[in-house]
């Protein structure tokens, strides 16, 4: 069974940062591309970032483009997502995910999330 954990989320001012950690289980996850993937209160699901799964190649949505940065250590099957220069636009439930190329995934590859929440 596919099991993914997420967590490091909590509240953050404007401009902080936080590193969020998803562990993984139940399947070959070195060999499996993994994203990230956030969900805004009223809104729809955005694509945040994929990675492939050697962890060579990254790729971001361009509102997050240069202020966050995806990486894994197979080793211990974990994802992670350092997000720096958070502002109120980030807000949202964060879920790792199995990789769909650049595209939201569907909600069945998806963790059950961690809250993220930048308010001053």
């Amino acid at each position: 069974e596919v099991r993914l954990v997420e967590s490091g989320g909590g509240f953050v001012q404007p401009g902080g940062s936080l590193r969020l950690s998803c562990a993984a289980s139940g399947f070959a996850f070195g060999d499996t591309d993994m994203s990230w993937v956030r969900q805004a209160p009223g809104k729809g699901p955005e694509w945040v970032s994929l990675i492939n799964s050697a962890g060579l190649k990254t790729y971001y949505a361009d509102s997050v483009k240069g202020r966050f940065t995806v990486d894994r250590d197979n080793t211990l099957n974990t994802l992670f997502l350092q997000m720096d220069n958070l502002g109120p636009g980030d807000t949202a439930v964060y879920y790792c995910s199995l990789g769909y190329s650049t595209y939201v995934p569907p909600r069945e590859y998806w963790g059950q999330g961690t809250q993220v929440t930048v308010s001053s």
